[in-house]
């Protein structure tokens, strides 16, 4: 059975449970959709595959000192493209500040995100049930930053087939989750089709992390 936390907007910021900590409307959506636009004109969307040859169903890039990267010679973080072999763009200054000062609200302090994975999600797709586990670090957290449609969060637990936490996102809102849930298995629902003015139909996911 599956549990809903919200169906309403909650206040700034909420610990949903040890380790998860949700920031509502926290962001500047402008800003961060610049650096958006500024990389993905250097380093475009795009679909890589699993280790086994599977196509990821939601694009991605990235920006920061290192990229996460997948194909067929596994997940990993590199410091240049392996498609453009250009260097990854760097953070900007005012978005790494935004997301080290919420880190810092919650107990993560000293968090300076070197690499921002960057997905974007179109109507129909899904992200199934993973654990970020390729950076070396696991008692840095990881920020999340929504931008776009809304869309709902899953948050299983220790485990894939564990008991699902629906977590509605909406654009601005900053989500961060560390400490014992920093392992937990989560994924993203089936994004529904629906439209808003900064990016139309699709929704933009930016994942700060402490990946070297």
């Amino acid at each position: 059975m599956q549990n809903d936390l919200f169906s309403t907007i909650a206040p700034e910021i909420e610990e949903l449970f040890p380790g998860v900590f949700l920031f509502r409307s926290y962001v500047n959506e402008q800003d961060f959709m610049e650096a958006v636009i500024s990389t993905t004109k250097k380093i475009p969307f795009r679909h890589m595959v699993t280790p086994g040859g599977k196509k990821i169903n939601v694009s991605g890039t990235s920006m920061g000192d290192c990229g996460w990267y997948s194909d067929r010679r596994g997940y990993r973080y590199e410091r240049i493209d392996p498609i453009t072999g250009n260097n990854w763009p760097k953070i900007p200054k005012n978005i790494s500040s935004v997301v080290s000062n919420a880190a810092k609200k919650v107990g993560f302090g000293g968090f300076i995100p070197d690499s921002c994975f960057i997905n974007c999600y179109k109507p129909g797709v899904a992200l199934t049930a993973h654990i970020d586990q390729d950076e070396v670090d696991f008692s840095q957290p990881i920020v999340s930053v929504s931008l776009g449609v809304s869309a709902i969060f899953q948050i299983f637990g220790e485990k894939r087939n564990g008991k699902v936490i629906n977590i509605p996102l909406h654009s601005g809102d900053l989500l961060i989750f560390g400490g014992p849930a920093r392992k937990f298995y989560h994924g993203v629902k089936k994004l529904k089709d629906q439209t808003h003015p900064l990016t139309n139909n699709l929704r933009i996911n930016l994942t700060f992390r402490r990946a070297l």
